[in-house]
């Protein structure tokens, strides 16, 4: 069930197609959690289950916070010089709301990882949130961004997301 397609890829050398391709598997694994409701409502917690449910948590407790932190730290300011403080703001209040929601998905599909049947009545409204704001960077926050910085600059955003993570 976790294993979907091979994970798009990009380098740090290119930071903002790096962030588009954590937007790929972000999509993946929104993916991944309604196949597991369906898989759940049919199937129950079995093994197949608590493995997606693990790949889920992985991503959602380690690589999205990572995103979200690379986004404030580089393209809401960039936003901002630009004059667009609302749609920096909206993206800010967005990883709250993710944040927010994240929590009690979180337990539910540590429960899955126990063999229980959580009650995901709220993932749906988690996906549409995720999809949402991706649709709001990829079609407005990236390119204004993005069109604000030179190669040093895009050297310089891709050298801090790689060191960031390999300091953690």
């Amino acid at each position: 069930m976790s294993s979907l397609f091979p994970s798009p890829s990009a380098g740090f050398d290119e930071p903002f197609e790096m962030l588009h391709a954590c937007h790929e598997r972000v999509e993946r694994m929104l993916h991944l959690l309604e196949r597991l409701a369906a898989h759940l409502a049919q199937v129950g917690p079995d093994t197949q289950a608590q493995q997606a449910a693990a790949d889920v948590l992985r991503y959602f407790e380690i690589a999205a916070p990572h995103h979200h932190e690379d986004e404030e730290r580089h393209v809401l300011p960039r936003l901002r010089a630009k004059g667009l403080d609302e749609l920096a703001d909206r993206i800010a209040a967005d990883h709250r709301r993710m944040h927010g929601a994240w929590l009690p998905l979180r337990d539910q599909l540590f429960a899955v990882q126990r063999a229980q049947h959580p009650d995901c009545a709220e993932w749906p409204a988690f996906c549409a949130l995720y999809r949402a704001h991706i649709q709001l960077e990829e079609g407005q926050a990236f390119p204004a961004a993005a069109a604000l910085c030179d190669a040093g600059q895009l050297q310089a955003m891709g050298a801090e997301m790689a060191g960031r993570r390999q300091a953690r």
